[in-house]
């Protein structure tokens, strides 16, 4: 069966500071003709950073619009021209003040295929040093270390609780437990 939708038209509806939005008429694979919407995003990466001493970074930050604050996986998006594993070391040392000594890339995920072509490259950092924190104007948010047995027990109480926090340790489990492969960088 052939399930692919052909785009008859687009059209841009919003252009913002990194993201934009299209609005396209397609033909269904019945024959048919509906209309889809759909955010275009460049990209962005998260960082499992783990400690000399076995404990997983993350970050409390408040997050417009959800309203609320989070306690998430370091993250970030790609800018133009950047490959993902830069932007990953960019962003690791920018809001936690980490380099890392050894990556390596465990997978892409796309975390809302319903409205967007956004893509997570999620990358595991280790032999972590720190530094000096980096942050951009306008990026306010408090640093964490925690076991990563209670980071994992905290995607279960809801304690951390968005998607890309919840696929990175789930691959980072996979990985470390010898069920996933992963690419040293």
């Amino acid at each position: 069966m052939d399930l692919v939708e052909k785009r008859l038209s687009s059209e841009l509806v919003y252009q913002g500071g990194f993201i934009s939005v299209r609005k396209d008429r397609v033909a269904l694979p019945d024959g048919n003709e509906s209309s889809r919407e759909y955010i275009l995003h460049p990209g962005a990466v998260a960082v499992l950073a783990i400690t000399p001493e076995g404990e997983l970074v993350l970050e409390r930050q408040y997050r417009y619009p959800a309203g609320r604050e989070f306690i998430e996986i370091p993250a970030g998006k790609i800018d133009p021209d950047e490959a993902p594993e830069q932007t990953a070391r960019r962003e690791l040392l920018e809001e936690t003040g980490y380099r890392a000594g050894r990556w390596t890339y465990l997978g892409t995920a796309h975390p809302c295929i319903g409205y967007s072509n956004e893509k997570i490259s999620y990358y595991l950092a280790q032999e972590l040093m720190l530094s000096e924190r980096q942050l951009d104007a306008g990026e306010f948010l408090e640093v964490l270390t925690v076991p990563l047995d209670a980071a994992m027990n905290m995607t279960l109480t809801g304690e951390i609780c968005d998607s890309k926090s919840i696929v990175g340790l789930h691959w980072l489990a996979a990985y470390l437990g010898g069920r996933m492969r992963g690419v040293e960088i």
